[in-house]
């Protein structure tokens, strides 16, 4: 009698709390794996092979003077509408090139949660942001999935340079998505692909199209703007709606 009950209350219940789950679990884009190419981890997201992460051995070319004209910094943030308060997460923050210029511009009141993957990265966050005084960054070590943001808290999360290595890129969008607040913005910047000009190994740039299909996957996003006139990125903004 118990067996029969339970199986009854089971079916009943099945149809109210599974379709939704399968739902879901449909809806979210699969991997694949393949050969990886020479630059490539062999994984591959709506047709896109992820792009290998660059190390903390290469730090030093993220701090390379040649930067202020080749990628026009100065433009990216101003294009962020950043202001004092805000509360931003410069997502793969690297050894903080970004994430002490913001925190200047957020103030002693804003609070910018500066992440990456790599210990050895967060390390050399710290110790440039303790040089810079940027007492407002606060460093997280993330993991490939989750980035470990406070959630519904952001004004704006930014990724530079960084979309394109991200291992679990749509685990990670919808974890940096349920970080904004609603209204709250997600900007991508990107090496342009498909374009001759700009000397960046293929696999390290993508399209527009590219990001804006991927962005799609996690339904909470949409597209704002695209500004495409830096010397080699385009800068790709979307809101939470």
């Amino acid at each position: 009698m118990l067996k029969r009950t339970w199986l009854t209350a089971s079916l009943l219940l099945h149809p109210l709390v599974l379709p939704g789950a399968f739902a879901e679990e449909a809806a979210r884009p699969s991997y694949a794996t393949v050969r990886a190419s020479p630059d490539g981890i062999g994984k591959v997201y709506l047709g896109r092979e992820i792009a290998q992460v660059m190390t903390f051995h290469g730090a030093r070319w993220l701090e390379r003077p040649e930067r202020m004209e080749e990628e026009r910094p100065d433009r990216v943030l101003a294009t962020l509408d950043l202001k004092p308060g805000m509360r931003v997460a410069d997502v793969g923050a690297g050894s903080g090139y970004y994430s002490w210029r913001i925190a200047e511009r957020v103030g002693a009141g804003g609070t910018v949660y500066a992440v990456d993957i790599q210990p050895e990265m967060v390390r050399l966050l710290q110790q440039q942001m303790t040089q810079r005084g940027a007492a407002n960054v606060k460093a997280i070590l993330g993991t490939h999935t989750d980035p470990r943001l406070p959630e519904a808290t952001l004004d704006l999360a930014l990724m530079v340079d960084v979309y394109h290595e991200l291992e679990y890129p749509y685990e990670m969008l919808d974890s940096i998505t349920r970080a904004l607040k609603s209204g709250g913005r997600l900007v991508f910047v990107e090496f342009k692909g498909n374009d001759p000009t700009v000397p960046i190994k293929p696999l390290h740039t993508m399209t527009e199209a590219q990001v804006r299909r991927e962005a799609a996957a996690v339904h909470a996003l949409e597209w704002q703007k695209t500004v495409g006139d830096l010397p080699w990125q385009h800068v790709i903004v979307f809101r939470k709606r």
